[in-house]
């Protein structure tokens, strides 16, 4: 099946023809939401009670912290384009994400009866490639219910509801470890109910939604997709026809150069962003704080994430996406400074507001981003190399992370960590808008080292 060009530029340029189109919020995407917030509450229960279970229960080193740390970060990439791919050539989103959240509910299981380091590994391993698993073909779904003008929008609001289970979860996390001293297992138990929960709601809530189909002009409900009339051109299978695109195009066809500046410049900045579990670790070096308060910090960050998902998602949507998700690691390099800096209360809570800070301006932004560059049916794809890209530099750079926390300690990593990500946003931000950016409104974009007509952002920003 083909998409026409027309089709293609009507697609792109739909923020610059319609900029007063108002919000409506598809209820896809609220569904999607409430699936993200139970399996948040789950996974971040967990995610809480971790660095000290890990480091304090078991006994472990910093170095081996380091390792499962890098696998919570990044061992989702070994499947993650691998599920965003196999989501867009079946066209069937939903069953892919099914997979990836029970995956992640199964390696909960496997947490309660996990006792050394090995599996440990393998439970903290299966519930990352779940994740890696259902992140994209959710995150197109996403896309797909989205008006486009509003995108970052809508990921915000889902990033908002997915941050209230984020929050609380940790608090969850906290009650129990307050009524059970050392009771993480029971951490671990409760955190699979809700997984199961939330394993349901996506079974049966959320549409079995079709990429290709394009919802009705206006329409931000793809509750009835599955039946929809596909694009209108149409060719035989495997031939091509002239002046036209594949509906649902290959790996090549994501390597235009605005993607190829984005996953540059979120390679680059992942190499730089180590988890909350080491800022949040480097705190407590300083002796101020009891281990009993430490889920709390993940609180506080995603209460912050939680109040500027949204405002960050309209401002990014409305200036420049490119620029809100770049300039967002300043907020993270002022951690870094912050954690460094002493466990006063003002160095705990200027910590905890910059991180929720560099993660409403990143996490949502990014997904918007790397949709919108991505071809018509290639959406999945798109979304997940972008994030492989993030999940693989950020397993190095925590694993690295371990290491100079050994040999250095807390405070001069943090500072180095600090300084270096600071002088590493100007270059990702002459890279994400070098030559080939956007023309402005109303005037046509000149196509790029053969990517087709259109396939820039549209508007001057550099989204």
């Amino acid at each position: 099946m083909y998409l026409s060009l027309s089709d293609w530029r009507e697609r792109r340029q739909v923020r610059t023809d319609a900029p007063g189109t108002p919000f409506r919020l598809s209820p896809v995407v609220v569904s999607l939401g409430i699936v993200s917030l139970l399996t948040d509450i789950s996974s971040e229960s967990v995610a809480a009670v971790l660095p000290l279970y890990i480091t304090g229960a078991l006994g472990l080193s910093m170095v081996a912290y380091g390792f499962l740390e890098g696998l919570h970060q990044g061992l989702s990439a070994v499947v993650r384009i691998a599920a965003g791919y196999a989501a867009d050539r079946t066209d069937r989103p939903k069953p892919v994400a099914f997979l990836g959240y029970g995956l992640s509910m199964l390696a909960r299981v496997g947490l309660v009866f996990a006792q050394g380091f090995g599996a440990i590994s393998v439970a903290v391993g299966a519930d990352r490639i779940g994740k890696g698993i259902r992140t994209a073909p959710r995150d197109a779904m996403v896309q797909h219910a989205s008006q486009p003008e509003h995108l970052a929008r809508s990921f915000g609001v889902h990033r908002m509801l997915d941050t209230i289970g984020a929050t609380v979860g940790p608090l969850l996390a906290f009650l129990i470890l307050f009524l059970v001293p050392d009771g993480y297992r029971a951490v671990f138990i409760a955190s699979i109910a809700f997984a199961v929960v939330g394993l349901a709601v996506l079974g049966l809530l959320v549409p079995n939604v079709r990429l290709s189909a394009r919802p009705a002009a206006g329409s931000t409900d793809t509750a009835g997709a599955d039946d929809a009339a596909a694009p209108e051109t149409a060719g035989p299978p495997g031939e091509a026809v002239p002046g036209q695109l594949p509906l649902r195009p290959g790996f090549r066809t994501l390597l235009t150069a605005p993607m190829r500046r984005l996953l540059a410049v979120a390679g680059l900045l992942g190499l730089l962003t180590v988890g909350d579990g080491f800022v949040y670790l480097a705190l407590m070096e300083h002796g101020h704080l009891d281990p009993l308060w430490f889920p709390l910090l993940f609180v506080g960050t995603n209460a912050v994430f939680l109040l500027l998902a949204v405002p960050l998602g309209r401002a990014a949507d409305r200036t420049s996406r490119a620029a809100v998700f770049v300039l967002g690691h300043l907020a993270l390099a002022a951690a870094y400074a912050c954690a460094a800096a002493g466990g006063t209360l003002a160095a705990i809570l200027g910590c905890l507001v910059l991180l929720g800070v560099f993660y409403a301006a990143t996490d949502g932004v990014l997904a918007a981003l790397a949709g919108e560059r991505s071809p018509r049916g290639a959406q999945s794809t798109g979304i997940s190399a972008a994030q492989t890209v993030v999940a693989v530099a950020r397993l190095a750079a925590s694993t690295a992370f371990g290491v100079l926390w050994v040999l250095f300690g807390a405070v001069p990593t943090m500072v180095g960590a600090a300084v270096v990500l600071a002088l590493a946003v100007p270059v990702a931000l002459w890279l994400v808008a070098g030559p080939g950016r956007p023309a402005p409104t109303g005037t046509a974009s000149r196509p790029e080292d053969g990517e087709p007509a259109g396939a820039d952002a549209p508007s001057g920003a550099a989204r």
